[in-house]
């Protein structure tokens, strides 16, 4: 990977690097979401900080087919060239295929770099956690976290957690890893919400843990404490984290109720583990999402 900015820094133990690669901003549709301003702005603030030192990288070389069809069926690689939207939320835009492969990339460079003992967060679009083996949904068109976890598996790891604390339970995931013994998947997630799946547990290593709407902050900031015991339980050596920021009390797409601190909370509860970790931009689409993530980072730091 090589450097993107003359603002990098020298490496510290409390330093984050930062995926990003600008041509993932290079993609839109008017009034949706997922939208590139998402990227843009929370790299202009990351920038403008001093609290934290950076270096940014952009992703390598693409990824290659037999890493995707670890996760996917060849007819979901298929799909991305044909010209049609895939979901009422899920649009084709041209050359998605490339941006697709950009941000699995990305997140097997954010796997390597966290194996090696670095703090690492991909901060790259399309987002992955609801892409099935079967078929891109939900604004996700690869599992970007599913890919990377399999390819750790692949490359010499013996047991990877899954941890998504986007707001919207991570179906994609849930489906390509169902009922493997090195893998675990713990998702916190609103329920009733879409895509109406996470009530329960499924098969032998996938935990749920739905939180009402508009529960009290109090109610959720304790799910997520109780599912990260859980997962430190499971004593995996890598943790690859679906970073989703929309169970923050103003995001539009949601009923959460978490603020910018719990999120700082969250990435230093992570730290606190003392096992490898990486993170992936997943959902979040409020106007305070540079700030929840730099709270994030902050903690995951130890600020």
């Amino acid at each position: 990977m090589k450097s993107v900015s003359n603002r990098v820094r020298p490496w510290f133990n409390s330093g984050v690097k930062i995926i990003i690669d600008e041509r993932c901003t290079g993609y839109a549709r008017a009034g949706h979401p997922e939208n590139p301003r998402r990227v843009a702005a929370t790299v202009a603030r990351l920038q403008s900080q001093t609290e934290l030192p950076l270096v940014w990288v952009t992703p390598g070389e693409n990824v290659s087919d037999e890493i995707i069809l670890r996760a996917h069926a060849p007819e979901v690689l298929a799909r991305l060239k044909i010209p049609e939207d895939f979901d009422a939320d899920t649009p084709f835009f041209e050359n998605i295929s490339d941006f697709a492969r950009a941000s699995a990339a990305a997140a097997i460079d954010a796997m390597k770099v966290a194996r090696s003992g670095e703090n690492i967060f991909s901060l790259m679009r399309p987002p992955g956690h609801h892409a099935t083996r079967e078929k891109s949904m939900g604004f996700c068109y690869l599992n970007n976290i599913a890919i990377a976890a399999l390819e750790a598996l692949a490359t010499g790891t013996k047991r990877v957690a899954v941890f998504d604390f986007d707001v919207h339970h991570g179906n994609g995931t849930e489906d390509i890893l169902l009922n493997r013994d090195d893998l675990a998947f713990f998702s916190v997630h609103q329920f009733p919400a879409y895509p109406g799946s996470g009530e329960k547990n499924l098969g032998e290593n996938c935990f749920n843990y739905p939180v009402a709407p508009s529960a009290p902050r109090e109610t959720y900031r304790a799910t997520l404490a109780r599912a990260l015991g859980d997962l430190k339980k499971f004593s995996p050596e890598l943790i690859a984290i679906s970073a989703g920021f929309d169970a923050y009390a103003r995001d539009p797409l949601a009923a959460g109720t978490l603020l910018a601190e719990d999120f700082q909370w969250l990435g230093s509860e992570l730290g606190a583990l003392k096992i490898p970790f990486f993170s992936l931009l997943e959902g979040g689409y409020s106007k305070d999402l540079p700030e929840l993530i730099f709270a994030y980072l902050k903690g995951a730091a130890g600020k």
